[in-house]
C-alpha cells in the first residue's frame, strides 16, 4: 500500500545543505518520491511511497531535534503521482522574495496568528458572525475549491501578497476576526504574520490547512469543491460527494479538470471540461499559435 505525506516545520536550520544531503540519502534509502524544500528557516515536504517506508521516514525525521513535533498529514496517492525526488535548498521556506519579511525561532513564525483546529472552525464562525475566512493560495487553486463565503485575493503567486494586502479593499477587514487557510498550513502561517504587519488585529490560521479539515469533515462542513495539489493528481476530492465549482474556459460548465495550454510559449493552467478537451488552449490567439507550431 502506498500513501502520500505532507509536512512542514518552521525552525532555524544552521546548515540547510547538510539537511538536504541527509534528506536525499534518507529518501533514496526508503525509495520515496516527491519534493522537499530546505531553508535556513525550516523544511517543507510532500513525499510518496510504501506505507512502511513512509512510517520509517517519519520516525527518522522526528529524531532530529528541530523536527520532533512535526505534524504529518497522510493522503491517498502513490509514487506515480511524482516524476522524481527533488530536494532543494532555498533562502525561504515559502517564497516571498523577501527573506527577512518573516522571522522564525524554535517556536515557529514570530508574531503569527492563533491556531484554530478544524473542529473549532465551525463554532468560531458561528460565535463570530463578522469572521472572515481568508484564502492564502493562488487564484487558480481557489477556482476549484474554497471555504464558503471566503475572501479570495486575486493573486497568481504567493509572493504577490505583500503588495496585495496594501490595497484599500482590505481596510474594512482589519478589525474583524480573520482566519487564513491554505493547503497544508505553511503558507497561511506566513500570511498571518504578513496580515499583522499590515495592521490586521484579530488573526488566526486553520491548523493543518484544507487537507486536515477535509480528512475530518469531507464535504459536509464549510468546504466546497476540490483541493488543488502540486503533483500529477492536480485536484483531490474529500468524499464521493465532492462537487466541481470551477468553470470550463470554453463552455462555462462546472469542472475541476486542469490542463496546460497547448501553446507551449503560454503553458498556462486552464480549466477544460471533458466535452471541450479538443480545445485545450486558453484563448483563440493561443489556439492559432499552437496550430501553427504543428
Amino acid at each position: 500500500m502506498q500513501k502520500i505525506i505532507l509536512y512542514y516545520k518552521f525552525t532555524p536550520i544552521k546548515d540547510p545543505n547538510v539537511v538536504k544531503l541527509w534528506q536525499i540519502a534518507l529518501c533514496e534509502k526508503l525509495d520515496l518520491m516527491g519534493r522537499i524544500i530546505v531553508s535556513p528557516k525550516g523544511i517543507n515536504g510532500t513525499l510518496a511511497g510504501e506505507l512502511d517506508n513512509l512510517r520509517n521516514y517519519v520516525k527518522e525525521i522526528k529524531a532530529y531535534q528541530g523536527f520532533k513535533d512535526i505534524d504529518f498529514k497522510w493522503n491517498d496517492g502513490s509514487k506515480e503521482d511524482f516524476p522524481r525526488l527533488n530536494v532543494k535548498v532555498r533562502s525561504e521556506t515559502v517564497t516571498l522574495g523577501m527573506p527577512d519579511a518573516v522571522k522564525v525561532t524554535k517556536s515557529g513564525v514570530v508574531n503569527g496568528g492563533a491556531r484554530l483546529k478544524p473542529n473549532q472552525l465551525a463554532n468560531f464562525v458561528k460565535d463570530n458572525p463578522d469572521a472572515v475566512l481568508f484564502d492564502g493560495r493562488n487564484n487558480y487553486e481557489s477556482a476549484i475549491g474554497k471555504f464558503k463565503n471566503a475572501v479570495i485575493p486575486d493573486i497568481d503567486n504567493f509572493r504577490d501578497f505583500p503588495k496585495e494586502l496594501k490595497k484599500p479593499k482590505y481596510k474594512k477587514l482589519k478589525a474583524k476576526p480573520v482566519v487564513t487557510y491554505c493547503t497544508g498550513g505553511i503558507r497561511c502561517e506566513v500570511l498571518t504574520a504578513l496580515l499583522k504587519q499590515e495592521g490586521f488585529t484579530k488573526v488566526y490560521q486553520l491548523d493543518g490547512g484544507i487537507v486536515k479539515y477535509g480528512q475530518i469533515y469531507g464535504d459536509k462542513g464549510l468546504w466546497e469543491g476540490k483541493c488543488f495539489v502540486f503533483d500529477d493528481r492536480i485536484s483531490v476530492g474529500f468524499s464521493d460527494s465532492s462537487v466541481d465549482i470551477g468553470s470550463c474556459v470554453r463552455c462555462r460548465s462546472k469542472t475541476s479538470r486542469y490542463l496546460n495550454c497547448t501553446n507551449k510559449t503560454c503553458n498556462k493552467l486552464i480549466l477544460i471540461c471533458g466535452k471541450c478537451s479538443n480545445h485545450e488552449s486558453c484563448s483563440s490567439a493561443c489556439n492559432l499559435a499552437a496550430l501553427s507550431a504543428i
